[in-house]
């Protein structure tokens, strides 16, 4: 079955999209080259004009009845992305949830969010002026997106763009596009112009090729630092938003509800076989009760279930390749030659990884440093607030945190001292509701995702200024 469907000449190479459980194909997509840019930049100019034409409520409209869609045939897109991204299908089904409530949210900002009036006359010199700012589209989005939440991280993108009358050239990731395929079917039979939205699967190479483009006004994109770094390079005076992942600390404090902590934090450590930038990485845990923390983390970690996403008793899927789960294992064989100690975990079959937990990991090593992106995380004591948030704040990826406690002052001390986007009370660090504000500090992002944000970010004021003659 072949998926892909931008509207261009006929695509030699194709792409198959591989079940991460057990390598069986689950479709084809098009492995459009960069010869065929100027294809899809001349697509995206025409979607550009025909989605600026678009009335206000009909962007809503679309985007709610797309949202109603999605609602009726959720158990398929749950399905799709359990057989493409490896997800449990417990965390799919939340996925199209999230997915749903994004396009609601979106079709609520194209009808709430379209200027303000200014107070001319406010400014002395100004009395006979009247006017007022609307929120226009920037043009021609191009939108890269990962494969770990296929669904609703690019519903966060075409969402807002076309709440704000924007066009979007999609190159989801290769090894997962299904979902965002069907995403972009639905809209269309919801009303949206055919070249508002245009599909382009494909490696670097084209990724590059979109990004350089000049015509293009904005490059949003969700991945790794490093492809980050190179988009900002080689983009130009474009407007750029980033979300570049994270190292998610969460401390827990002594006077904290050990039970509910601890099952919290087996959530956001493992959640989406640990592929989560906002997934808890380091339990930075207070050594009076350290060792009862550590006993309850690690029998519970030890008995979650990995194997076949399909199956309802899995608690972790497959990575989405034997190859990230081989680097993970490596990551955690490097640690452990540096003196870290293995509490459970690290045996890899295929591209299933087990929930490891480690604790004395050497702070310079890689896996305390850098974005695992794996079922891994770190324990480590400490004896004083302000030591945690020191630890807390150590690494340059930032985006969201997390704190345990009983007590409001040390709460509210740690929300305002934590290097974070996101500081989460009694929640582990992967806790995100669509319409907040998302992205992070240091190198974690640049700009904010969450729908309102995002929209902002898409969209360009334009004054109108009257001066009223007497």
């Amino acid at each position: 079955m072949n998926l892909s469907r931008p509207a261009l000449a006929i695509v030699e190479n194709q792409i198959d999209v591989l079940n991460p459980f057990d390598g069986s194909v689950v479709g084809t997509v098009a492995d459009v080259c960069t010869t065929q840019v100027p294809q899809l930049l001349e697509q995206g100019r025409k979607g550009a004009k025909a989605s600026a034409g678009l009335p206000r409520y009909l962007r809503a409209r679309i985007l709610e009845q797309a949202a109603l869609s999605i609602e009726r045939d959720a158990r398929a897109f749950a399905r799709l992305i359990v057989d493409e991204a490896g997800k449990t299908l417990k965390q799919a089904e939340k996925e199209v949830k999230r997915c749903i409530n994004t396009l609601k949210l979106s079709a609520q900002e194209a009808t709430r969010n379209a200027g303000e009036v200014l107070p001319f006359d406010a400014y002395e010199g100004s009395e006979s002026r009247q006017g007022w700012f609307s929120r226009e589209p920037l043009g021609l989005i191009v939108a890269i997106t990962p494969y770990n939440d296929p669904l609703n991280l690019v519903a966060h993108k075409l969402g807002p763009a076309i709440a704000g009358g924007n066009a979007v050239i999609l190159k989801p990731s290769e090894l997962a596009p299904l979902s965002a395929i069907r995403l972009v079917r639905y809209l269309v039979e919801a009303g949206l112009p055919e070249s508002v939205v245009t599909v382009a699967t494909g490696g670097a190479e084209l990724g590059r090729a979109l990004v350089a483009a000049r015509e293009v006004r904005m490059i949003s994109f969700t991945g790794g630092f490093a492809t980050g770094e190179q988009i900002a390079r080689i983009a130009g005076l474009k407007k750029l938003t980033m979300d570049l992942g994270g190292n998610a600390p969460v401390i827990v404090m002594g006077d904290c509800d050990l039970e509910a902590t601890v099952e919290s934090c087996l959530s956001g450590a493992f959640w989406a076989a640990g592929q989560n930038c906002i997934g808890t990485q380091r339990l930075l845990v207070q050594a009076s009760i350290y060792e009862a923390f550590r006993e309850r983390f690690v029998n519970q970690a030890q008995a979650l279930v990995v194997g076949d996403p399909a199956l309802a008793g899995t608690d972790i899927g497959p990575m989405i390749t034997p190859q990230a789960a081989k680097q993970a294992e490596q990551m955690v064989s490097e640690a452990l030659l540096e003196g870290a100690r293995l509490l459970c975990g690290n045996q890899r079959q295929g591209a299933c990884y087990t929930a490891t937990v480690l604790e004395n990991v050497d702070h310079a090593s890689r896996l305390w440093r850098n974005e695992v992106f794996a079922p891994v995380v770190m324990l480590q004591p400490f004896e004083t607030f302000d030591e945690a948030i020191a630890l807390a704040n150590e690494p340059e990826y930032s985006l969201h945190a997390g704190i345990f406690t009983n007590n409001l002052a040390t709460a509210m001390s740690a929300a305002r001292r934590i290097e974070a986007g996101g500081v989460m009370i009694n929640d582990s660090s992967d806790y995100r509701f669509d319409a907040m504000p998302f992205g992070g500090f240091k190198y974690g992002s640049l700009g904010r995702e969450g729908v309102r944000f995002a929209y902002e970010e898409m969209t360009q004021p334009k004054v109108v200024c009257l001066n009223i003659l007497r």
